[in-house]
């Protein structure tokens, strides 16, 4: 994965969110380190992979909408930044570790995952999902718009959930009878009827997660 970007020092990133309108209650919680810049808008043609993306700076800001065919992924600690100042289109977000991701426009996605605390999401926009599945107490820090969609998260998160999910998830991802109540493998996984471990090889592989329409 190649994006044409420019490093930017922390000032000269702050003056372009400020041109941009981009709301400090967001870009003040970065490093104020160096960026790399991408201008216009951005397409990556398969996945994703902030885990093994290798940025100049700290992260990655798209000066417009970035369109990925694939799914972006943060699994491990210590990934870079992803700061969208347009919209963002992708396949499915499944976000862990320590992730940051802003974006100032709309998220549109099949599926919008997230899994583990440690992490900084703030979309201004909608966040336009067939399905959004929130795990281990994660919730984004912002969604300035409206959250469209299936939403299967645990009860103390207290957010509407009128879906069964199975009637938006493949059944691979669901927990079976057969899986054990200890399984390591479900990642942590508290979202009802979810097994983490086999959602997140799903992604990995680019298999679908979500039922056709």
């Amino acid at each position: 994965m190649t994006l044409r970007s420019t490093p930017h020092n922390w000032t000269e990133t702050v003056a372009l969110f400020k041109r941009r309108e981009f709301p400090e209650s967001s870009y003040g919680n970065l490093y104020d380190e160096t960026y790399d810049v991408h201008e216009g808008n951005a397409s990556i043609p398969g996945h994703f992979d902030l885990d093994e993306a290798e940025p100049t700076g700290t992260g990655y800001v798209i000066d417009g909408d970035l369109t990925v065919d694939g799914n972006v992924v943060n699994v491990d600690d210590g990934c870079p930044a992803l700061i969208v100042l347009g919209d963002l289109r992708a396949r499915n977000i499944y976000l862990e570790g320590d992730a940051k991701l802003l974006v100032r426009g709309t998220v549109h996605v099949d599926a919008f995952i997230g899994n583990m605390t440690d992490k900084l999401v703030m979309i201004h926009g909608d966040l336009r999902a067939t399905v959004t599945v929130l795990s281990a107490e994660f919730s984004p820090d912002l969604v300035g718009g409206e959250l469209h969609g299936g939403v299967i998260a645990p009860a103390y998160l207290e957010l509407a959930q009128d879906r069964d999910p199975a009637a938006l998830l493949v059944p691979e991802v669901l927990v079976t009878d057969e899986d054990p109540d200890d399984d390591d493998d479900r990642r942590g996984f508290d979202a009802p009827k979810i097994h983490g471990g086999r959602l997140l090889r799903r992604i990995e592989k680019g298999l679908p997660v979500t039922l056709g329409p």
